[in-house]
């Protein structure tokens, strides 16, 4: 039996954030969580780089591994505030931090980026062999979300018996379309903010890396097309912007996933244009779902149970929890 799109869902925005707009921008400037106490640890990566986990403990043997969105890390609220919902819900809460986004810059000349799944996995490895987690739940936001997806699609039948499901958010899993649909004048200010917070890792990156990276001409860059084909394809081991976008996208894996997964994208998220919404695949998936409410902007979502709750928390742990009991997925219609 497919469980295909979720024909209903749930989310009822506040009524004073009803665009996408608002739902992106209030929660970001705004929302302050409390109650997390991180515990820090750096593995290694193959390739001899590092990743900084912290990792928010209630001694349980099941943990939730998040993963963040472009230039976040993992104090970002909306990461703690998923962390905090799950240790409510008696799971550990495992935030990573991409390269170089855990508060120093990574060892090599690679930066973090989209495709970035092998991360992923020594994370996933980390958490199952060397702390000992016996049941794992992937949460993915933004680019974050595109990497879960993208890395449960490569694994197809061989994810880890450990993972039980997946939950993602305002997932760009058409990295083409969404580069092109923030290059629109109308996403200029979020797209400035962007790429101020990526110079200062470039900046970073040359320091380290004194004649093999510039930033000579950075502020001619004003689109994802300028900063991934001149940083990231070079620097990640992609031949253009275009060909990053191609293989580092996750829509063209979505159909070998085969965990239960949830892909959750607003129907007004100012960041994502049609071909992130992929319906066809979900039509005929036994294990993916879409849930496209109308709602919601970009990792927004305020609304839920009150006015002020967070439902993109409501709604992982209701996912979540449907599969535990073995019961009907609530909103999936199926």
């Amino acid at each position: 039996m497919s469980m295909p799109v979720v024909k209903a869902s749930s989310f009822h925005p506040h009524p004073l954030l009803n665009n996408g707009h608002l739902q992106s921008i209030v929660p970001t400037l705004c929302r302050r969580v409390d109650g997390i106490a991180y515990e820090r640890t750096r593995i290694d990566t193959p390739d001899g780089d590092f990743l900084d986990i912290d990792t928010s403990r209630v001694g349980a043997d099941r943990a939730a591994i998040v993963a963040h969105g472009l230039e976040g890390s993992s104090r970002r609220a909306y990461v703690l505030g998923m962390a905090k919902a799950f240790n409510d819900a008696a799971w550990d809460a495992v935030a990573w931090n991409f390269r170089g986004c855990g508060g120093e810059p990574n060892r090599k000349l690679r930066s973090y980026h989209s495709g970035a799944s092998d991360d992923l996995a020594t994370v996933v490895e980390h958490a199952v062999s060397r702390v000992g987690y016996a049941r794992i739940v992937l949460v993915g936001f933004s680019m974050g979300g595109n990497i879960v997806l993208k890395y449960l699609g490569e694994q197809e039948d061989g994810a880890h018996p450990a993972i039980a499901a997946a939950v993602t958010f305002s997932v760009p899993c058409d990295l083409a379309s969404a580069a092109m649909e923030m290059g629109k004048p109308g996403n200029a200010l979020y797209m400035k903010r962007f790429l101020r917070m990526l110079r200062g890792k470039i900046q970073a990156k040359m320091n380290l890396f004194p004649g093999r990276i510039d930033i000579g001409g950075y502020e001619r860059i004003r689109t994802f097309k300028d900063f991934d084909g001149r940083y990231t394809a070079p620097l990640c081991g992609f031949e253009s912007a275009e060909d990053y976008w191609a293989r580092a996208s996750s829509r063209p894996l979505l159909p070998r996933i085969r965990v239960p997964a949830l892909l959750v994208n607003a129907l007004d998220d100012p960041f994502l244009a049609e071909p992130c919404y992929p319906f066809r695949e979900a039509e005929d998936h036994t294990f993916l779902f879409l849930e496209a409410p109308t709602a919601g902007g970009h990792v927004g979502f305020v609304g839920g149970r009150t006015r002020f709750s967070f439902w993109a928390e409501e709604r992982t742990l209701e996912f979540v929890g449907g599969l535990a009991s073995g019961s009907q997925l609530p909103g999936t219609g199926g």
